[in-house]
């Protein structure tokens, strides 16, 4: 749907449910356009947000493309986040074996999830949470954009599986390979070919993030997500990684 298809019909009766769940609902999503939304987003899939307005039979569900929306500001969050796709990051070069190695959390790791949460019309929001596609090649300089631009204290909840080929017939999980060296990789005390995020397209503060990893963003930025590995042209495959926004408590 583009920002153009929205009929007067559909602007009027957006306004006459909105009305009616202010009392209930507090998520704002601002389009491009400049529409004011007001209403619970539900799920974000393929692109796609679903805003549930209204409750009961007068419940209504309208799905906007993250291409119409300029920021989001969920129920309980006092900053927006900004919905991205054409933010564009340059993988640096790799850092000289004499410089000191980036510092890294360690990682915490809870049990994998195993059903999306359901969308309900009421009690606490859900995660908002969709699957990417991680490549390990030198695709985009070996970055992948997840289309979301986090706001400074957001939580993110990123998730990986499945292999790669890191060449030489090597097979890398999310967590990396620990006993394959690589002097030029972007995080030395990571594994090599393990998981990887940098908030920001100016940033060489990278994060480990492995098989799953709970994250406070300690800036603006979009999220791009990467392999451990210095050099990538000879990979191949890529990572299912899902990144759940979690709301802040109290949502």
């Amino acid at each position: 749907m583009s920002i153009g298809s929205i009929s007067v019909r559909f602007l009027a009766s957006l306004i006459v449910v909105g009305a009616l769940a202010a009392g209930s609902f507090a998520d704002t999503l601002k389009l491009k356009d400049g529409s004011i939304i007001k209403g619970k987003i539900v799920s974000f899939r393929d692109g796609k947000f679903v805003v549930a307005i209204g409750e009961g039979a007068r419940r209504r569900e309208m799905s906007f493309f993250a291409a119409e929306i300029q920021s989001i500001v969920f129920d309980a969050a006092s900053t927006p986040a900004t919905v991205n796709n054409n933010a564009d990051y340059r993988r640096p070069d790799p850092p000289k074996t004499n410089d000191p190695a980036p510092a890294v959390s360690k990682p915490v790791y809870r049990p994998p999830v195993t059903q999306s949460p359901k969308p309900q019309s009421s009690g606490p929001m859900k995660p908002i949470e969709w699957t990417v596609n991680v490549l390990a090649d030198n695709t985009s300089n070996g970055w992948t954009n997840t289309g979301w631009v986090v706001k400074k204290g957001q939580r993110i909840k990123i998730t990986g599986s499945g292999k790669v080929n890191l060449g030489g017939g090597r097979m890398a999980e999310p967590w990396g390979m620990t006993n394959a060296d690589d002097p030029n990789k972007l995080l030395k005390s990571a594994a090599t070919g393990a998981l990887i995020a940098v908030i920001g397209d100016d940033n060489d503060d990278f994060i480990y993030v492995g098989a799953e990893r709970e994250i406070v963003a300690t800036r603006d930025g979009a999220l791009f997500l990467g392999i451990n590995e210095g050099n990538l042209d000879d990979n191949s495959g890529a990572f299912s990684v899902k990144v759940e926004v979690i709301p802040n408590p109290g949502t």
